[in-house]
């Protein structure tokens, strides 16, 4: 999954939502892109918490200088 971007790994796990609500896919079909979206969920976990830890790494001060603040999404996050 080192290939894939955040976005190209997020569109395949809609698809793959989209393909199993349809429920047109046989049961060892269900199985093999469930598992492939597990996979995808656990990436794009890893991607999210790679963008926080940047995130909370330096935020500006009012002097100029720099501090480490923790980032919670909750807090006027989407």
């Amino acid at each position: 999954m080192e290939n894939i971007s955040f976005e190209e790994a997020l569109q395949r796990l809609e698809e793959i939502v989209r393909k199993l609500e349809n429920g047109d896919l046989s049961l060892q079909e269900s199985l093999m892109v469930f598992e492939e979206g597990i996979k995808l969920s656990f990436y794009c976990q890893q991607e999210l918490e790679k963008a926080e830890a940047r995130i909370k790494k330096l935020l500006n001060r009012e002097d100029g200088g720099w501090e480490l603040v923790p980032f919670d999404i909750g807090e006027g996050g989407a």
